[in-house]
């Protein structure tokens, strides 16, 4: 069974950092490539990050690009997403997925 659990997440001024964190289980997390999405308060899902299974290539959506970092851990199965520069458009529920399956996700709020 694939399970995807998010951590990391919580409040944070704008112009803060977070570190969210995905530890993955299940399933040959190597072999796949992994994404971030996160859903705001009334809206619908948003695409922010996918990297490929070797950690090669990376791609942003162009609002957060410059801005978040999506890293990988094959040995310890484990997904990242370095966000810095946050803004309040940032606050969500950010959710790491493999294919169509997310975990529970982790609330980010970017709030003085």
């Amino acid at each position: 069974e694939v399970q995807l659990v998010e951590s990391g997440g919580g409040l944070v001024q704008p112009g803060g950092s977070l570190r969210l964190s995905c530890a993955a289980s299940g399933f040959a997390f190597s072999s796949y490539a992994m994404s971030w999405v996160r859903q705001a308060p009334g809206k619908g899902l948003e695409w922010v990050s996918t990297i490929n299974h070797g950690a090669g290539s990376a791609r942003y959506a162009d609002s957060v690009k410059g801005r978040f970092t999506i890293s990988r851990d094959n040995a310890k199965n484990t997904l990242y997403l370095q966000m810095n520069s946050l803004k309040p458009e940032d606050t969500a529920v950010y959710y790491c997925s493999k294919d169509l399956t997310r975990g529970r996700g982790t609330q980010v709020t970017v709030s003085s």
